[in-house]
């Protein structure tokens, strides 16, 4: 640590005003300095690992070398405040604001219906902003690749995307039709459905409202910051934090200096590496040097053998400086710098990419780099510098292995990197493959360089470089040696792909699992190389009018060679307009924007963690178990009581009432059941310190037998939370006995987290007197926060209120969830006496809240050779985890939803819920329907190939056709369902598109299309009349405005839009006239969790009350004074002491299921949909591309139609990624490894079909729900697996290509991984295979 001097002023400007700050900290981060210092909340907390995009701000710096300024989107949680001298930062706050002037960007993402919950807005917003900036008028592709690095868990990115179409050149409309015509016009037959415009609408928002964008409205680069980057000298900074000193010179000479000083001290750039090694692996470094105002690094100099990138240059420069040099150069001189741009395009997201620095890269030589591996092939130099001169090293295997001879010096630096061209007969290609196409680590990288002897196919030069498949990128130098001299050919191919599975060996136990695949993406890898090579030969022969022969590629080889297009979703939202007859201020079934949208867009809305602090107030955090099941022998508090700022460690002796359940405690007692169980929690002056003293807590632990992880595990070990749940009709063994052929079968689902994008969060305000509590707290059931911090503090209910404005985000996660966090914050307030505020990390979050169940299922169907199915055996496994939760609800939501939209007459479903020592497992959306349904339509499949047709034949022969009861007695009529069904395949031109499905895969060998059509039924609500009551209170005051409050929960899915509408509908007063503040305990009582689908429904049912009630009590005036308007009525009423408050109540829907008998009436009503999809697969590698989605959905009447479309696209992309990108990883400890947006990977904007067309079924009716809508929050998800599906189509296809069979172990998410093995061939083959008993694995399967 150097001797501490007077620290540098910071100096920047955020939003246009100048910040100076005095003691900047090198280890906070712009995103907390913006909360906290500057009280700047719009810019959202959300992963802290820069992988979510919610803290997106942009960046502008005067570019020394362009002399121009650079405008650049960043994650804030990345950036340290101490990088950002000289630096102008533009927040969501600083674009526009609702109380003054809106930009573009944020009111046309709201009236475009992009926001639902709105967390991820202001970072989409500012995403979007920064590229406006750059290309006021751009196109697709860079929409798409700016919005890349942003996650949203609702709205299924279209309509955000819409909106940022808004502003591109004009695109050429749908894909599937270059003509201009949208091929939603067209029905199976070619032609326009008659008569449907006249009801149907396609536009949800109206582009003639939107204000044109005008540039000279925003923030100038602040001129002040303009003279000090032009000012010469440029003095060293120098800040101290309590731990960390961050040293910036200002010149190459200095910094050289300063790493003889201190020469362990790591270069600091973009941070992207060090930041969250520091976070989350506990790296520390006291002394920190930043290279970021040295002009030398970033200087680019082009030569005629090359090109030298300095290593300060960002890698979204590194990219525009290659593409500028590739339209300079002939092709032959590009390869290398071809293949670098190829993976820069999908290396992580573009706010990472603004950030990271090419030397960073390099010096960082990560394993699953993937750059290095090209950088090594293309024979590039590194020029290192230190005050003894400069030298240079090439970048090659000694480098990346890390020797001590190839190593930089610990007083050299990274000055540049020196790129050669590449040259005539010299080809480079580049691979990568990951969990999903963009913004995800790779699971292998490879480059590979040949060069043959001039006018020939001989290899006189060969370089194989892999990253994933090592501790380091690893180069084939063995395997590229023996090949020298070798043809390009069959024989060589053979040759090179044993050679190089011997070389580049990958342990069974490898970290990051998968060790099959990534064997396998090895040599396919190679081919795929092989190929473009040949074609390369191919066409420089045909210029040289060579006569030589090379051997010939089959055209349906040659798709094998292309890569999957990115491009932006096209689509129609079609609904039925409403009655022409409606008055205009009538809102319902019109798509209003959402209530909260435009201050989503600006950051004003607030949300948990917005709140200001608190006087006193203190910050938890939580000490949680690292074994899985254990005997607590001790826990020492000592050292974290004695960190300063460290107010108390709140353990279960400090809960005056009740610790949670005798099975599920709320702080441990004794024993922990598994990894992530709370044990205590401290509360400090800082969030800070908090975390520090938490992880000071020493706790001694005795593990306990048996350790249980997996569904199998409990099943040997009769290990189960609740008693099997069982339903039957029909004689199931006599079917069977009676059929023509039998299959049985089994599914495995894995499970899946919740990742709302706002992570749990309370704040407990103790008041002055009587034990009062006030809660705000991010949840879909404030009752039982309410009820849970009442027991557990041992004070009545009437003494606690719960406060929810708004959650970013539930998805089932915080119904039970939030209510333990409120408790023991609850305690750590009542036992300090002050405010104590709970915010999870994202890791802390997906570690202990639990998810999915993961769910096994077998099953045995008996058939006839029709495809009639006769007779359907099923038992179904969920782990359920270590303690009940919702989970025998959950198995019993499962089994009452198994045959979704079949008849079978014989049928026997079972489920079981296991208990393990994983962390509980809860309710999620769908609640066990996706999974559990997912066995249906597998058995479905395997029907289908057994009788030898297709798929949809037999979904279609076997579904409901005329009224009916279900497997419980529940009566019903299928006529929506087939509706939609038929819809579906008409608006999907289905036959027409399975012909030619088919006719792709007899021309392509490599790739292959598959198309699934899946129909549902699915049931809305609890199962039980209790919990479908609801109540209202409406007040209207004396100047005509009315406050609406009501017992349901705005989670995004616009709920309180929806119940503002009813309120304008039955007030006959337009919704300008009303205000809905927030959801509270005190307002209106005993609520019901809002969840199951029905919020709306039954919340809208008990407004619809309160207001009748109050148009009765007006009755009188009106009909005094009928030309009166609504203010002259109320101020009659109020002179008449007619009361202008009521409240409103609905006793709910009935609904029972005696189990005992196996039969009730368990729900109010079904929502019917179809799903329709198209994919591609790339048999070499796994990944897929989704081609077009067609979704029809049975709303009945949408009280909202903007709104509810975008649920239905929300459930559906979320359900997607259940059932092919988002695995969930447990180590055989029972560690969840997947805990951060790096290793979980739900969708991105990217994974959006590139079609996606969504209609709410025309003339449908129900006369049981408010205005005949339906509630459809839920249903949705599962048609996701219509991508799964046409996934296991398009694997099939692959499968009898190469005469395997077709029926195999249905394993769910559908993941490059499985696809590719699943496609076996040669390449699968030839792979060693170790003995599962010779090693430990990195992960294993807990379904």
């Amino acid at each position: 640590m150097p001797c501490p001097s007077r620290p540098s002023d910071l100096v920047f400007f955020v939003n246009g005003r100048k910040v100076i700050e005095r003691n900047a900290d090198p280890e906070v981060t712009l995103l907390t300095f913006l909360r906290k210092n500057l009280r700047l909340t719009g810019t959202k907390y959300a992963c802290g690992t820069g992988g979510c995009g919610a803290c997106t701000v942009m960046v502008s710096e005067h570019d020394p070398i362009s002399k121009k300024i650079r405008h650049v989107s960043v994650t804030a949680c990345l950036v340290p405040i101490c990088s950002l001298y000289g630096a102008a930062v533009t927040t969501v706050e600083g674009v526009g604001s609702i109380k003054t002037r809106l930009h573009p960007v944020q009111e046309r993402i709201a009236k475009s219906h992009g926001t639902q919950c709105g967390f991820c807005t202001p970072g989409m917003v500012m995403s979007m902003y920064t590229l406006l900036r750059n290309h006021p008028q751009p196109s697709e592709e860079q929409l798409m690749e700016a919005l890349g690095g942003n996650l949203c868990r609702c709205t299924g990115y279209r309509p955000i995307l819409e909106s940022g179409k808004t502003f591109c050149a004009e695109s050429n409309g749908c894909q599937q039709n270059r003509t201009g015509k949208c091929c939603l016009d067209q029905g199976e037959n070619g032609s326009s459905s008659p008569g449907r415009k006249n009801v149907l609408c396609t536009e949800l928002f109206s582009k003639e409202e939107f204000q044109p964008l005008d540039p000279t409205q925003d923030l100038i680069f602040p001129p002040e910051l303009l003279r000090m980057a032009e000012n010469p000298e440029k003095p060293t900074l120098t800040f101290y934090g309590e731990r960390v000193t961050w040293i910036s010179p200002g010149t190459l000479k200095e910094l050289l200096e300063l790493k003889v000083r201190h020469p362990e001290a790591p270069v600091v750039l973009g941070s992207t590496s060090l930041g969250p090694a520091m976070k989350s692996q506990g790296h520390f470094y006291p002394i920190l040097l930043s290279a970021a105002r040295i002009s030398e690094l970033r200087m680019v100099t082009k030569t005629s053998d090359g090109l030298t990138i300095g290593a300060g240059c960002s890698l979204a420069q590194v990219k525009d400086i290659l593409v500028e040099r590739i339209s300079e150069l002939p092709e032959e001189k590009t390869q290398t710098y071809r293949a670098l741009v190829r993976h820069l395009q999908s290396l992580a997201g573009q706010q990472i990419r603004n950030l990271a620095s090419l030397g960073g890269h390099v010096i960082s030589r990560h394993c699953y780099s993937d750059l290095n591996p090209i950088l090594a092939v293309g024979n590039v130099t590194l020029n290192l510098i230190s005050e003894d001169g400069a030298r240079r090293t090439p970048l090659d295997e000694h480098f990346l292995a890390g020797l001590a001879s190839a190593d930089p010096k610990p007083q050299e630096i990274l000055e540049s990197v020196y790129i050669p061209h590449s040259q005539k007969w010299e080809f480079v290609s580049a691979f990568r493959q990951a969990q999903c196409q963009q913004n995800a680590l790779p699971d292998v990288t490879a480059s590979m360089r040949v060069l043959f002897r001039e006018g020939t196919d001989t290899v006189e030069d060969l370089s194989i470089a892999y990253g994933g498949v090592g501790a380091a990128p690893i180069i084939a130098r063995k395997s590229c040696q023996q090949l020298l001299g070798r043809r390009w050919n069959e024989l060589m191919l053979d040759e090179a792909c044993r050679l190089l599975l011997e070389e580049v060996r990958l342990m069974g136990s490898a970290p990051g699992g998968r060790v099959e695949f990534k064997r396998t993406l090895v040599v396919s890898f190679f081919f795929k190389f092989y190929l473009e090579v040949l074609q390369e030969l191919k066409k420089l022969a045909k210029l040289c009018s060579d006569s030589r022969h090379h051997p010939e590629i089959a055209d349906r080889f040659l798709s094998a060679l292309q890569d999957f297009p990115v491009t932006v979703p096209q689509g129609v939202q079609m609904y039925q307009s409403v009655d022409s007859q409606q008055p205009l201020q009538d809102p319902v079934g019109r798509p209003i924007m959402h209530l909260s949208g435009l201050k989503h867009a600006t950051g004003e809305a607030e949300f948990c963690d917005d709140i200001p602090m608190v006087d006193k107030e203190l910050f938890m955090a939580l000490v949680t178990s690292t074994r899985a099941h254990a005997k607590i022998i001790s826990i020492d508090l000592s050292e974290a009581l004695e960190l300063p700022e460290v107010v108390d460690v709140i353990t279960a002796d400090d809960i005056p009432g009740t610790n949670g359940a005798e099975d599920d405690k709320l702080l441990a007692v004794d024993k922990v059941l598994c990894v992530g169980q709370i044990i205590c929690a401290v509360v400090a002056e800082t969030d800070v310190q908090a975390t520090r003293a938490a992880g000071k807590i020493k706790i001694t632990y005795e593990d306990l037998e048996p350790m249980v992880f997996t569904i199998e595990d409990a099943i040997k070990h009769n290990s189960f939370l609740c008693p099997e749940k069982k339903l039957e009709q029909g004689n199931v063994e006599k079917a069977f006995e009676k059929v023509d052929q039998i299959v049985e079968g089994e599914v495995h689902v894995g499970g899946q987290e919740h990742f709302y994008m706002e992570t749990q969060r309370v704040l407990v305000i103790p008041k002055a007197e009587d034990k009062e509590l006030d809660i705000h707290v991010s949840t879909q059931d404030p009752a039982h926060v309410q009820k849970t911090v009442s027991s557990t503090l041992n004070i009545p209910l009437n003494r606690i209120t719960c406060h929810v404005k708004r959650v970013g985000g539930g998805f089932g996660g915080k119904v039970v969830r939030p209510a333990a966090f409120g408790a023991i914050a609850a305690v750590g307030a009542v036992k300090t006496g002050r405010p104590v505020r709970l915010v999870l990390d994202r890791e802390d979050d997906m570690l202990i809240t639990g998810g999915r169940h993961p769910l096994f299922g077998k099953y045995k169907v008996g058939f006839m050779n029709n495809g009639r199915i006769k007779a359907l055996d099923v038992e179904c496994y969920v782990n359920g985890g270590c303690t009940l939760d919702d989970s025998e609800l959950v198995t019993e939501f499962l089994i009452l939803k198994l045959e979704n939209a079949y008849k079978i007459r014989n049928l026997r479903f079972r489920g079981r819920a296991c208990m393990t020592n994983l962390p509980s497992n809860t309710a999620f959306r769908g609640f066990g329907f996706p999974q559990g349904t997912l066995v249906t339509e597998a058995c479905i499949t395997a029907v289908a190939a057994k009788c030898g047709l297709l798929p949809e034949q037999i979904r279609e022969k076997n579904m409901y056709k005329t009224v009916d009861k279900t497997i419980y007695k529940q009566a019903f009529s299928p006529e929506a369902l087939i509706r939609c069904w038929a819809e579906c395949l008409d608006k999907s031109c289905f036959h027409s598109r399975r012909i030619q499905v088919d006719e792709f895969n007899k021309q392509n060998y490599w790739r292959k299309k598959g198309l699934a059509v899946i129909p549902m039924k699915f049931s809305v609500g609890f199962a039980a009349t209790t919990f479908h009551q609801a109540a209202a209170l409406v007040h209207v005051y004396t100047d005509g405005s009315v406050l609406v409050t009501h017992g349901g929960n705005e989670l995004g899915q616009g709920i309180h839009t929806k119940m503002l509408q009813v309120a304008s509908r039955e007030l006959k007063i337009p919704m300008s006239y009303m205000h809905l503040c927030e959801t509270n305990t005190a307002t209106v009582p005993n609520t019901i969790a809002t969840a199951a689908s029905i919020g709306a429904d039954v919340n809208g049912r008990a407004v619809q009350n309160a207001c009748q009630v109050l148009l009765k009590r007006l009755e009188p005036i009106i009909k005094k004074n009928p030309d009166g308007s609504w203010k002259d009525w109320i101020g009659a009423a109020f002179e008449k002491r007619i009361s202008l408050s009521a409240t409103g109540y609905f006793r709910g829907y009935k609904a029972f299921m005696d189990w005992d008998k196996g039969e009730g009436d368990p729900f109010p009503y079904y929502v019917y949909g179809a799903s329709c999809s198209e994919v591609e697969i790339d048999c070499l590698t796994g990944a897929h591309r989704k081609i077009r989605t067609d979704i029809v959905m049975d709303a009945c009447c949408s009280l909202n139609p903007a709104i509810d479309i975008g649920q239905i696209e929300g459930s559906f992309i979320q359900g997607m990624g259940l059932y092919t990108t988002e695995e969930l990883h447990y180590s055989p400890e029972g560690i969840l490894l997947s805990r951060s947006p790096n290793e979980y990977k739900i969708p991105t904007v990217t994974d959006v079909p590139e079609v996606f067309n969504v209609s709410l079924l025309p003339s449908s009716q129900t006369p049981l729900t408010i205005y005949s809508s339906k509630g459809l929050g839920e249903s949705g998800m599962f048609l996701g697996s219509s991508v799964f599906f046409a996934i296991a189509d398009a694997v099939a296809a692959a499968r009898r290509e190469r005469d395997m069979a077709e029926d195999f172990t249905v394993t769910s998410p559908a993941t490059p991984e499985r696809v590719r093995m699943a496609c076996a061939d040669r390449f699968t083959e030839m792979i060693p295979r170790d003995d599962p008993k010779t090693f430990k694995p990195w992960s294993i399967p807990v379904a």
